[in-house]
């Protein structure tokens, strides 16, 4: 695996992975473009688990409509200004998805087989929650 950053602008980035696919990156806090580092690592971080999500939701043969994932992060005030705490929450609609089968699925993504959960520092509180609408 590997990521090419290529220098655009005063706090403005794009990565590039061997595929060719790209992330454009920026530091800006006015006239924002793109995420941020600390973003992106949120973002990954609830994609990660969403992909196992739906892929155990789906081998349960329940039906899913719609899907979404939301991620918080707390950070400290001095530097480095790591993450402290990570909030992850999931929106299911399904109309026969139950409670229980939720939180057994969205535990497992996130504690088990997140391999970006499983990086994270092991100091950063990872709670996860999730909601089930009915269509």
């Amino acid at each position: 695996m590997k990521v090419t950053l290529e220098y655009r602008g005063d706090q403005e980035y794009t990565s590039s992975n061997e595929y060719g696919n790209q992330v454009d990156i920026d530091m800006f806090t006015e006239d924002k473009k793109a995420q941020s580092p600390m973003q992106l690592l949120l973002s990954a971080t609830v994609a990660c688990a969403a992909v196992d999500i739906v892929s155990m939701t789906k081998k349960k043969r329940k039906s899913l409509t719609g899907f979404i994932g939301q991620a918080t992060g707390e950070r400290r005030e001095q530097h480095p200004r790591k993450f402290t705490k990570i909030h992850i929450h999931y929106t299911f609609t399904s109309p026969d998805l139950t409670d229980e089968e939720a939180e057994k699925i969205v535990a497992l993504a996130v504690n088990k087989y997140c391999s970006v959960a499983a990086s994270l520092d092991p100091d950063i509180a990872l709670t996860h929650g999730h909601t089930i609408e009915r269509p």
